[in-house]
């Protein structure tokens, strides 16, 4: 089957338009400016913090907006940067430098892409919740570090990227904190956290920003002394013009150094953008189109970096203030894009005026409501093997990088999955007697006599590589019978694997030598097809493949008898 027959791109954005009408687009008109208002300060932060400048942020909260909302799966969601990728895109400017950043982002623009043509944006659902919960708490506890610096005005210079060395370093130089901006990121800090408690329509981060950089101009200038560091310090005056797309050379050296990092920013973008979508649907009622979503995500991520922008992803609080201010179709996510390009084309000089403690009281808030504690709290009733899953990814995240973390929690997360399946799936021996109906739901129970000589063995549950291991350590086990024939029931086997297919192999040839007969009963058309692809029907005869276990059971008992 061609690729091009199985692609599942249908935008929301084009369904949306069939049935528009004014008074949705009145709702998408507010929704849109006020999500604008809200993403201003989030993109600006997020960009300082990414160790690029606040027009980058705001570059690519524009484009990446735009993209993520007239091509993307979901009616509501908001694009963007977010906090989730501060770490991994500061720790790849640092390796690689902002040519690098701009391949990575490409390249996993590209691996969304593929993960939505290939139908794999169900399958993202289906990272265990503990893995998502661990690299999110410790993403934010490395943005809460990341800020201390400008939180307290320390002015520290070159601080390690690693998480205990930096603590280490504000550890030694805690005589360095400036009362002045130590101040100015305490009201911040007080604005942003009370301001819900007037309205919680009012954007907090967007009122402290207004109040605290007027009230630090003012004070700058009446009070001698006070001086708090600012954007246009840090960055100088910046270009209010749209940068022209650029190019960058890619080959086969630097696809190798940069694609772990491209796996890490597609991955973690495929779980945040699916996530937002989720708690979206489950608020307006709507059904994301998840392979859509990750195609219009992929081409975001591959359009940005031309521009110098860094990763987008969907971004649940500004795609939940979009809802709660009426927004229910694409158009108001293009809208927000659009008020954040006439903010940044007409605006921008006054972003300068804004003191960096305040971004980083921003910051904190942000990391804050990215550590889920309390989800935390409740995990830790849970198994012990999902507390295991939190913490090891919890630490990895924050002690390594993101990149160690979301493959080492992954590959975790599979072998305790694989041990719980292992667990749970039991091989069962039955001799003399059978009863049919035995594990299901039938009411009529039939006996079936089992002759001397006929072993009967059943597979309860998938015949994958780990269950393949166990049954034949049970097979050795029981060899010193030397049955005439072994029934191997598979009524239960909802797949069988390569390893599996092996070991079934090595069985029934070893069997044969020994004059065992061997038989397979409850086989279902699909591992059928795979049994015989595999030629295991040549091996034992097409006659000894069963579709049921009575059919099984004569044809051994006559065997035996003979």
């Amino acid at each position: 089957m061609e690729l091009t027959s199985t692609i599942d791109f249908r935008p929301k954005l084009i369904g949306a338009l069939r049935h528009y009408n004014m008074a949705r687009f009145r709702a998408d008109i507010t929704a849109g400016i006020v999500v604008g208002i809200v993403a201003l300060p989030l993109a600006i932060a997020f960009g300082i913090a990414s160790g690029v400048s606040p027009s980058i942020g705001m570059i690519t909260a524009i484009i990446g907006g735009f993209l993520v909302s007239a091509l993307g799966g979901n009616s509501v969601q908001i694009g963007g940067p977010t906090g989730a990728f501060i770490v991994i895109v500061y720790n790849i400017i640092a390796q690689f430098g902002l040519q690098g950043l701009a391949i990575a982002t490409l390249m996993a623009g590209l691996i969304l892409v593929m993960m939505g043509l290939f139908r794999l944006g169900t399958v993202i659902k289906f990272i265990p919740y503990p893995i998502v919960v661990g690299f999110t708490a410790g993403i934010a506890l490395t943005i809460f570090s990341t800020q201390i610096n400008d939180f307290f005005g320390m002015g520290l210079r070159d601080l390690p990227g690693e998480f205990i060395p930096k603590w280490g370093k504000y550890l030694t130089n805690l005589g360095s904190i400036n009362l002045a901006t130590t101040a100015t990121a305490l009201v911040s800090l007080l604005i942003i956290v009370l301001t819900p408690r007037i309205s919680k329509k009012l954007p907090g981060a967007l009122i402290a920003i207004i109040l605290v950089t007027a009230g630090a101009y003012v004070l700058s200038t009446l009070v001698p002394g006070y001086s708090v560091e600012t954007i246009g310090d840090r960055f100088g005056s910046m270009s209010t013009d749209i940068p022209t797309p650029h190019g960058f050379r890619i080959n086969m050296t630097t696809i190798n150094l940069l694609l772990p990092s491209a796996f890490t920013i597609a991955m973690l973008g495929a779980i945040e953008s699916l996530l937002s979508a989720t708690v979206a649907d489950g608020v307006t009622g709507s059904r994301t189109n998840s392979n859509t979503e990750l195609i219009g995500q992929g081409v975001a991520n591959i359009v940005v970096p031309f521009f110098g922008g860094i990763p987008v992803t969907g971004a649940i609080a500004r795609t939940m203030t979009n809802i709660t201010n009426g927004g229910r179709t694409p158009v108001a996510g293009i809208v927000h894009a659009l008020v954040l390009l006439l903010i940044f084309l007409f605006a921008m000089p006054l972003i300068n005026f804004i003191p960096m403690s305040t971004l980083a009281a921003v910051l904190i808030v942000v990391a804050y409501n990215m550590s889920g504690w309390r989800t935390i709290v409740g995990i830790f009733h849970a198994p012990k093997s999902d507390i295991s899953v939190l913490v090891v990814t919890f630490l990895l995240t924050v002690v390594f990088d993101l990149t160690i973390a979301i493959e080492l929690g992954l590959l975790l997360a599979v072998v305790l999955f694989m041990r719980r399946v292992m667990q749970n799936t039991e091989i069962k021996v039955y001799s003399e007697q059978l009863d049919v109906a035995e594990g299901t739901d039938l009411t009529q129970h039939e006996v079936l006599d089992v002759a001397p000589g006929v072993g009967v063995y059943e597979i309860d549950g998938p015949f994958f590589f780990g269950i393949a291991t166990k049954f034949d350590e049970m097979m050795r086990t029981t060899l010193g019978s030397k049955p005439k024939v072994r029934i191997i029931r598979m009524r239960k086997v909802a797949f069988i694997d390569a390893t599996a297919l092996h070991n079934l192999e090595l069985l029934i040839k070893s069997s044969q030598s020994e004059g065992i007969h061997i038989v397979l009963s409850g086989v279902r058309p699909n591992v059928r097809e795979t049994l015989v692809h595999a030629g295991i029907d040549h091996l034992i005869g097409a006659d000894h493949i069963c579709d049921h276990i009575s059919k099984a059971v004569v044809m051994a008992n006559n065997i035996a008898k003979a």
